[in-house]
């Protein structure tokens, strides 16, 4: 007895899913393996075209990489001397925040005693405790060791990946079917994603500088700090922005004046307009070719997936998750799903 056509077509659609389902799922149960190596992988690919550049000028590869690696040593070294300058600042007023902080919560008791709302000032005094931020800052120290080591491994796979990849044309060659579109394929995803990252850094720098002076200038505390986790939310599309703005909001309605924490929230908004709405659109285009929405639902895909890291990578992972798609039949349509028009 044969089985109907519509009948085959519906059971050939749930072993797909359930596929892709057990995909997934081992997939999030390995984040812990493969969150390092793509973000090895990723920057690498960011790395990879200064080392180009250095080699077409005359050193040889492992130099190159040598004086990137470097380079990017001396940039961490930045980060760690920011966080250990937040954490002296920080110290030093310690004594004041509990009054501080006892003095905002009645001034918000006050502000909001017209309004039918039950603010517990004591239940925020608790969360806004001086000692829960140093049990968490001890939490973290106490962590350094795994970060650290982490970090090594992070950077060792980063130089291997560069030492290999003049021979990866080669191996593809060789390794896949249908090699000359396959090839060509990884090479737009390679070349969307490498545009991508490297803007992207760059918008993400200048947005950093701009947040750091900008609240210099207001005079608001751990300013370095807002600009470096600025510059880390920027790779994160749509809510990334929002979310780097939340903390130095907090700090200045319970710090400074509300006249400060206003001009703050008017400083994001009109970062986030100028670097985010105008420049970042204007420099990039459409090269990933990825509606808004399926931007803004990779973000939550990959965040669930992979976590932090999957958020901050989201759009060049579904980018090129994409481009390969549009090199098989069966995801050719399925990728102009995932377009930002007509295929």
């Amino acid at each position: 007895m044969t089985v109907p056509q519509q009948e085959r077509i519906g059971q050939n659609l749930m072993i797909k899913l359930a596929t892709l389902v057990i995909l997934l799922a081992g997939i999030h149960a390995a984040s812990t393996i493969l969150v390092p190596f793509l973000l090895s992988l990723f920057i690498a690919i960011v790395l990879n075209p200064l080392v180009s550049w250095l080699m077409r000028h005359g050193l040889r590869r492992g130099i190159s990489i040598a004086l990137v690696m470097l380079v990017v040593l001396i940039l961490f070294a930045l980060i760690g001397a920011v966080l250990a300058g937040s954490g002296h600042e920080f110290s030093e007023i310690y004594p004041q925040l509990q009054t501080q902080i006892a003095h905002r919560m009645h001034w918000l008791q006050r502000l909001a005693a017209p309004f039918p709302l039950n603010v517990s000032t004591d239940a925020l005094a608790q969360r806004l405790d001086p000692n829960t931020l140093v049990s968490m800052a001890s939490t973290l120290l106490s962590q350094f060791s795994g970060v650290m080591s982490g970090f090594v491994l992070l950077l060792m796979t980063v130089i291997f990946m560069l030492l290999e990849v003049h021979h990866l044309p080669y191996k593809l060659r060789f390794a896949l079917v249908n090699p000359r579109i396959r090839i060509a394929g990884l090479h737009r995803a390679l070349k969307g994603v490498t545009h991508y990252l490297a803007l992207k850094t760059l918008v993400s720098l200048c947005t950093g500088v701009a947040v750091w002076l900008s609240l210099w200038i207001l005079g608001v505390q751990f300013a370095p700090l807002w600009g470096l986790v600025a510059f880390i939310f920027n790779f994160i599309p749509n809510i990334g922005p929002i979310i780097a703005g939340i903390p130095p909001l907090a700090q200045t309605l319970l710090l400074n004046t509300p006249l400060t924490a206003g001009l703050v929230a008017l400083l994001f908004i009109a970062i986030h307009m100028v670097f985010g709405n105008m420049l970042e659109p204007r420099i990039m285009g459409k090269r990933l070719g990825l509606s808004s929405l399926v931007v803004f639902l990779s973000l939550i895909f990959w965040g669930w997936l992979l976590g932090p890291v999957g958020m901050l990578l989201s759009v060049p992972l579904t980018s090129v998750c994409k481009i390969l798609m549009e090199t098989t039949p069966g995801g050719s349509k399925l990728a102009i799903l995932l377009g930002n028009g007509r295929p």
